[in-house]
């Protein structure tokens, strides 16, 4: 059996981390940790956290990202998952993440995707259907695998140990999703898995500024990985990875990589 823990960064979101840690608490197959890591909050996080049954951790240095890879290192087990303060897993979201990385052809990283509560019906759609689902096509598109989804993930401890040291983990000014899923090796593999759901708040939809805020910095992360390791480069090394499984395993095991599979969330796509 596989360890788990799961992460979640928090700034002033005391609030949201006790629905959080209440919906953990609930879960069908428990976690065998949870990490709440305080980034230089000024309300009662601290005092949640531990009341809620997680270990405190602080990361100074602020941002989503210092937050979240300061989770990762001080977490313990096989396989690393990864929520956002304002995330509200079903009961049987951790016992999913379990289910689906143990499955034959054993991703990297498997991720979901987000209902939104909060804000109108509307700006709720939007929210998923435009804003989530343009960043899992055109991104996706662009990567040539499914983007990991910050609010909703879990990656192999392993594989953390390989991109820690890539990825631009001290930069609160990136996409901390984004900047990860750029920087996924050539040989490791992303599932999204559309069992693995979430709640998120559509907060960041409650003015144009802060959904500009956001877009923003995509565009501003992309140009740093553009520069760091360009998109046709990126491409071309996947693409021999991918080429050399081929000849070695052939295709026909590709296509199929877990016969026994249930057919639950999507075949696995080489990174």
């Amino acid at each position: 059996m596989v360890t788990i823990s799961v992460v979640v960064p928090s700034h002033n979101d005391a609030g949201y981390v006790a629905a959080c840690l209440e919906a953990l608490a609930a879960q069908t197959l428990p976690a065998d940790e949870i990490i709440v890591v305080d980034n230089g909050s000024t309300d009662t996080t601290a005092e949640v956290a531990r009341a809620g049954g997680a270990r405190l951790v602080t990361e100074p240095l602020r941002g989503v990202w210092p937050a979240t890879a300061a989770g990762f290192d001080a977490a313990t087990g096989d396989l690393l998952g990864r929520l956002d303060a304002d995330s509200v897993p079903g009961p049987g979201w951790v016992a999913e993440v379990e289910h689906r990385m143990s499955r034959a052809d054993r991703p990297t990283i498997v991720t979901g995707s987000g209902v939104f509560y909060g804000a109108n019906r509307v700006i709720r759609w939007i929210a998923r259907n435009v804003y989530i689902g343009g960043y899992f096509t055109v991104i996706g598109a662009l990567l040539g695998h499914p983007p990991v989804f910050g609010s909703n993930y879990a990656m192999r401890r392993e594989a953390w140990l390989e991109l820690r040291d890539l990825v631009n983990r001290d930069r609160g000014d990136v996409h901390d999703d984004l900047d990860l899923s750029w920087w996924i090796q050539p040989g490791m593999t992303v599932v999204r898995d559309d069992r693995l759901l979430v709640g998120i708040s559509a907060r960041p939809f409650d003015t144009l500024e802060g959904l500009w805020h956001r877009v923003r910095i995509a565009f501003h992360t992309l140009a740093i990985e553009f520069r760091a390791w360009g998109p046709l480069e990126r491409r071309a090394a996947h693409r021999r990875v991918q080429t050399a499984r081929e000849r070695w395993v052939g295709s026909d095991e590709l296509e199929a990589p877990d016969a026994a599979g249930d057919g639950d969330g999507e075949t696995p796509l080489p990174a």
